[in-house]
Protein backbone atom coordinates (compact mmCIF):
# COMPACT_ATOMS: atom_id res chain seq x y z
CA UNK A 1 0.00 0.00 0.00
CA UNK A 2 2.86 2.38 0.88
CA UNK A 3 4.47 1.69 -2.51
CA UNK A 4 1.18 2.49 -4.26
CA UNK A 5 0.98 5.82 -2.40
CA UNK A 6 4.53 6.68 -3.46
CA UNK A 7 3.74 5.85 -7.06
CA UNK A 8 0.61 7.98 -6.92
CA UNK A 9 2.65 10.88 -5.48
CA UNK A 10 5.21 10.58 -8.28
CA UNK A 11 2.45 10.49 -10.89
CA UNK A 12 0.90 13.68 -9.52
CA UNK A 13 4.33 15.32 -9.44
CA UNK A 14 4.97 14.33 -13.05
CA UNK A 15 1.58 15.75 -14.10
CA UNK A 16 2.36 19.06 -12.37
CA UNK A 17 5.71 19.21 -14.13
CA UNK A 18 4.03 18.69 -17.49
CA UNK A 19 1.55 21.43 -16.71
CA UNK A 20 4.35 23.84 -15.90
CA UNK A 21 6.32 22.71 -18.99
CA UNK A 22 9.51 22.53 -16.90
CA UNK A 23 10.78 21.20 -13.59
CA UNK A 24 14.15 22.95 -13.92
CA UNK A 25 15.79 23.89 -10.65
CA UNK A 26 15.87 27.67 -9.82
CA UNK A 27 19.61 27.92 -10.46
CA UNK A 28 19.15 26.34 -13.88
CA UNK A 29 16.33 28.75 -14.68
CA UNK A 30 18.55 31.66 -13.73
CA UNK A 31 21.34 30.33 -15.91
CA UNK A 32 19.05 29.91 -18.88
CA UNK A 33 17.61 33.39 -18.39
CA UNK A 34 21.09 34.92 -18.04
CA UNK A 35 22.32 33.15 -21.17
CA UNK A 36 19.55 34.81 -23.15
CA UNK A 37 21.49 38.10 -23.04
CA UNK A 38 22.36 39.14 -26.56
CA UNK A 39 23.34 42.20 -28.54
CA UNK A 40 26.21 44.67 -28.79
CA UNK A 41 27.45 47.14 -26.20
CA UNK A 42 29.49 50.14 -27.34
CA UNK A 43 31.77 51.75 -24.73
CA UNK A 44 33.76 54.91 -25.52
CA UNK A 45 35.88 57.27 -23.43
CA UNK A 46 38.81 57.18 -21.04
CA UNK A 47 42.04 55.55 -22.21
CA UNK A 48 42.72 54.68 -18.56
CA UNK A 49 39.51 52.69 -18.21
CA UNK A 50 39.53 51.19 -21.72
CA UNK A 51 42.05 48.34 -21.19
CA UNK A 52 40.26 47.35 -18.00
CA UNK A 53 36.82 47.51 -19.64
CA UNK A 54 38.10 45.51 -22.60
CA UNK A 55 39.31 42.65 -20.37
CA UNK A 56 36.07 42.71 -18.38
CA UNK A 57 34.22 42.67 -21.69
CA UNK A 58 36.08 39.57 -22.85
CA UNK A 59 35.11 37.70 -19.69
CA UNK A 60 31.52 38.90 -20.00
CA UNK A 61 31.42 37.68 -23.62
CA UNK A 62 32.75 34.28 -22.55
CA UNK A 63 29.76 33.94 -20.23
CA UNK A 64 27.31 35.29 -22.81
CA UNK A 65 28.25 34.06 -26.32
CA UNK A 66 25.57 36.18 -28.01
CA UNK A 67 26.98 39.46 -26.61
CA UNK A 68 29.71 41.64 -28.12
CA UNK A 69 31.44 44.43 -26.17
CA UNK A 70 33.07 47.09 -28.36
CA UNK A 71 35.53 49.34 -26.47
CA UNK A 72 36.84 52.57 -28.03
CA UNK A 73 39.01 55.30 -26.52
CA UNK A 74 39.03 59.08 -27.09
CA UNK A 75 38.96 60.55 -23.59
CA UNK A 76 36.37 60.89 -20.83
CA UNK A 77 34.77 63.93 -22.49
CA UNK A 78 34.20 61.95 -25.68
CA UNK A 79 32.55 59.20 -23.66
CA UNK A 80 30.20 61.67 -21.98
CA UNK A 81 29.32 63.28 -25.34
CA UNK A 82 28.76 59.90 -27.01
CA UNK A 83 26.42 58.70 -24.27
CA UNK A 84 24.43 61.93 -24.39
CA UNK A 85 23.95 61.65 -28.16
CA UNK A 86 23.35 57.90 -28.17
CA UNK A 87 26.52 57.06 -30.12
CA UNK A 88 27.67 54.90 -27.19
CA UNK A 89 25.76 52.80 -24.68
CA UNK A 90 28.25 53.35 -21.87
CA UNK A 91 30.91 56.03 -21.27
CA UNK A 92 34.22 55.22 -19.62
CA UNK A 93 35.08 58.16 -17.36
CA UNK A 94 38.20 58.33 -15.18
CA UNK A 95 36.95 61.04 -12.81
CA UNK A 96 33.88 61.98 -10.80
CA UNK A 97 31.00 63.54 -12.69
CA UNK A 98 30.96 67.33 -12.91
CA UNK A 99 28.05 69.46 -11.63
CA UNK A 100 26.66 69.77 -15.15
CA UNK A 101 26.81 65.98 -15.60
CA UNK A 102 24.92 64.87 -12.51
CA UNK A 103 21.86 64.00 -14.59
CA UNK A 104 23.86 61.01 -15.84
CA UNK A 105 24.25 57.73 -13.94
CA UNK A 106 27.75 56.82 -12.73
CA UNK A 107 29.03 53.45 -11.48
CA UNK A 108 32.54 53.05 -10.03
CA UNK A 109 34.41 49.89 -11.04
CA UNK A 110 37.89 50.72 -9.62
CA UNK A 111 40.14 53.47 -8.26
CA UNK A 112 43.38 54.84 -9.66
CA UNK A 113 45.96 57.53 -8.92
CA UNK A 114 47.84 59.96 -11.14
CA UNK A 115 51.61 60.02 -10.83
CA UNK A 116 54.54 61.97 -12.24
CA UNK A 117 56.86 59.83 -14.35
CA UNK A 118 60.47 60.28 -15.50
CA UNK A 119 62.85 58.07 -17.43
CA UNK A 120 64.43 55.51 -15.09
CA UNK A 121 67.91 56.90 -15.87
CA UNK A 122 66.98 60.43 -14.81
CA UNK A 123 68.94 61.14 -11.61
CA UNK A 124 66.11 63.20 -10.08
CA UNK A 125 64.45 61.16 -7.32
CA UNK A 126 61.73 63.57 -6.23
CA UNK A 127 60.13 66.91 -7.02
CA UNK A 128 58.13 69.20 -4.78
CA UNK A 129 54.70 70.36 -5.90
CA UNK A 130 56.18 73.81 -6.55
CA UNK A 131 58.96 72.34 -8.68
CA UNK A 132 56.45 70.39 -10.77
CA UNK A 133 54.40 73.55 -11.20
CA UNK A 134 57.49 75.56 -12.19
CA UNK A 135 58.53 72.91 -14.72
CA UNK A 136 55.11 72.87 -16.35
CA UNK A 137 54.91 76.68 -16.49
CA UNK A 138 58.42 77.05 -17.92
CA UNK A 139 60.05 78.69 -14.88
CA UNK A 140 62.31 75.65 -14.60
CA UNK A 141 63.49 74.40 -18.00
CA UNK A 142 66.69 72.48 -17.22
CA UNK A 143 67.08 69.40 -15.02
CA UNK A 144 70.18 70.98 -13.47
CA UNK A 145 67.87 73.42 -11.65
CA UNK A 146 66.38 70.52 -9.67
CA UNK A 147 69.63 68.65 -8.97
CA UNK A 148 69.58 66.71 -12.21
CA UNK A 149 71.82 66.59 -15.26
CA UNK A 150 72.50 69.63 -17.41
CA UNK A 151 69.80 68.94 -20.00
CA UNK A 152 66.67 70.76 -21.21
CA UNK A 153 63.38 69.41 -19.85
CA UNK A 154 60.88 67.94 -22.31
CA UNK A 155 57.46 68.74 -20.85
CA UNK A 156 54.76 66.25 -21.87
CA UNK A 157 51.17 67.40 -21.40
CA UNK A 158 47.80 65.76 -22.01
CA UNK A 159 45.37 66.86 -24.73
CA UNK A 160 42.13 68.71 -23.97
CA UNK A 161 39.25 66.46 -23.00
CA UNK A 162 41.39 64.05 -21.02
CA UNK A 163 40.32 63.64 -17.41
CA UNK A 164 43.95 63.10 -16.38
CA UNK A 165 44.65 66.65 -17.57
CA UNK A 166 41.67 68.04 -15.66
CA UNK A 167 42.74 66.37 -12.43
CA UNK A 168 46.36 67.47 -12.87
CA UNK A 169 45.29 71.09 -13.45
CA UNK A 170 42.92 71.03 -10.49
CA UNK A 171 45.49 69.54 -8.12
CA UNK A 172 48.25 72.00 -9.05
CA UNK A 173 45.80 74.92 -9.38
CA UNK A 174 46.96 75.89 -12.87
CA UNK A 175 45.30 76.83 -16.15
CA UNK A 176 46.11 74.71 -19.18
CA UNK A 177 46.91 77.88 -21.14
CA UNK A 178 49.81 78.53 -18.73
CA UNK A 179 51.49 75.18 -19.39
CA UNK A 180 54.59 75.36 -21.59
CA UNK A 181 54.50 71.92 -23.14
CA UNK A 182 57.02 70.44 -25.55
CA UNK A 183 54.78 67.50 -26.49
CA UNK A 184 51.01 67.00 -26.25
CA UNK A 185 49.83 63.41 -26.09
CA UNK A 186 46.47 61.65 -25.88
CA UNK A 187 46.45 58.49 -23.82
CA UNK A 188 48.59 57.09 -21.02
CA UNK A 189 50.52 54.74 -23.28
CA UNK A 190 51.66 57.64 -25.46
CA UNK A 191 52.92 59.44 -22.35
CA UNK A 192 54.78 56.36 -21.16
CA UNK A 193 56.33 55.72 -24.59
CA UNK A 194 57.42 59.35 -24.85
CA UNK A 195 59.17 59.30 -21.47
CA UNK A 196 60.64 55.84 -22.03
CA UNK A 197 62.18 57.08 -25.27
CA UNK A 198 63.44 60.42 -23.92
CA UNK A 199 65.63 60.52 -20.76
CA UNK A 200 64.85 64.25 -20.35
CA UNK A 201 61.05 64.01 -20.50
CA UNK A 202 58.48 64.40 -17.73
CA UNK A 203 54.83 63.40 -17.86
CA UNK A 204 51.90 62.42 -15.64
CA UNK A 205 49.87 59.25 -16.16
CA UNK A 206 47.68 56.69 -14.47
CA UNK A 207 49.59 55.02 -11.62
CA UNK A 208 48.00 51.69 -12.51
CA UNK A 209 49.11 51.95 -16.13
CA UNK A 210 52.60 53.10 -15.08
CA UNK A 211 53.05 50.21 -12.62
CA UNK A 212 51.87 47.76 -15.24
CA UNK A 213 54.48 49.19 -17.65
CA UNK A 214 57.19 49.10 -14.97
CA UNK A 215 56.47 45.44 -14.33
CA UNK A 216 56.77 44.85 -18.07
CA UNK A 217 60.29 46.31 -18.12
CA UNK A 218 59.49 49.74 -19.58
CA UNK A 219 62.29 52.18 -18.48
CA UNK A 220 60.27 54.69 -16.45
CA UNK A 221 59.89 55.53 -12.76
CA UNK A 222 57.14 57.05 -10.65
CA UNK A 223 57.99 59.99 -8.38
CA UNK A 224 56.43 60.46 -4.95
CA UNK A 225 53.92 63.26 -4.46
CA UNK A 226 54.02 65.19 -1.18
CA UNK A 227 56.62 62.61 -0.08
CA UNK A 228 54.07 59.81 -0.54
CA UNK A 229 55.05 57.00 -2.91
CA UNK A 230 52.95 56.73 -6.05
CA UNK A 231 51.70 53.15 -5.65
CA UNK A 232 48.38 51.39 -5.99
CA UNK A 233 48.76 50.37 -2.34
CA UNK A 234 48.72 54.04 -1.30
CA UNK A 235 45.78 54.68 -3.59
CA UNK A 236 43.97 51.84 -1.84
CA UNK A 237 44.70 53.12 1.66
CA UNK A 238 43.77 56.63 0.48
CA UNK A 239 47.04 58.26 1.54
CA UNK A 240 48.07 59.22 -2.00
CA UNK A 241 46.85 62.78 -2.62
CA UNK A 242 45.92 62.51 -6.29
CA UNK A 243 43.48 59.69 -6.95
CA UNK A 244 40.19 59.21 -8.76
CA UNK A 245 37.35 56.76 -9.39
CA UNK A 246 37.16 54.85 -12.66
CA UNK A 247 33.53 54.89 -13.74
CA UNK A 248 31.07 53.51 -16.22
CA UNK A 249 28.45 56.14 -17.06
CA UNK A 250 25.05 55.87 -18.72
CA UNK A 251 22.47 58.42 -19.83
CA UNK A 252 19.63 56.80 -17.89
CA UNK A 253 19.26 54.13 -15.24
CA UNK A 254 20.69 51.08 -17.04
CA UNK A 255 18.47 48.14 -17.88
CA UNK A 256 18.85 44.84 -19.68
CA UNK A 257 22.25 44.24 -21.23
CA UNK A 258 23.75 47.50 -19.93
CA UNK A 259 22.62 46.73 -16.39
CA UNK A 260 23.98 43.18 -16.55
CA UNK A 261 27.38 44.34 -17.83
CA UNK A 262 27.75 47.11 -15.23
CA UNK A 263 26.76 44.80 -12.38
CA UNK A 264 29.30 42.27 -13.64
CA UNK A 265 32.00 44.99 -13.87
CA UNK A 266 31.33 45.93 -10.23
CA UNK A 267 31.29 42.37 -8.95
CA UNK A 268 34.02 40.33 -7.23
CA UNK A 269 34.07 38.19 -10.39
CA UNK A 270 36.40 40.75 -12.00
CA UNK A 271 38.54 41.82 -9.01
CA UNK A 272 41.41 39.72 -10.33
CA UNK A 273 41.29 41.64 -13.63
CA UNK A 274 41.27 44.97 -11.78
CA UNK A 275 44.26 43.95 -9.67
CA UNK A 276 46.17 42.50 -12.62
CA UNK A 277 45.99 45.91 -14.28
CA UNK A 278 47.31 47.52 -11.08
CA UNK A 279 44.05 49.27 -10.15
CA UNK A 280 42.22 49.12 -6.83
CA UNK A 281 38.98 47.08 -6.79
CA UNK A 282 35.79 48.66 -5.52
CA UNK A 283 34.10 46.78 -2.69
CA UNK A 284 30.34 47.18 -2.74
Amino acid sequence: MKQLKNLAFLAVGFTICLGLKSCTQPSQIATQSTNQLQGKLVLTGSSTVAPLAAEIGKRFESKHPDVRVDVQTGGSSRGIADVRTGVADVAMVSRSLKDEETDLKSFAIARDGIGIILHKDNSVKSLSNQQVLDIYTGKIDNWQQVNGNNAPITVVNKAEGRSTLELFLNYFQIQNSNIKSSVVIGDNQQGIKTVAGNPNAISYVSIGTAEFSLNSGIPIKLLPLNKIAATTENVQNQTFPLSRPLNLVTKNQPQGLKQAFIEFAQSPQVHDIVQKQEFVPISK
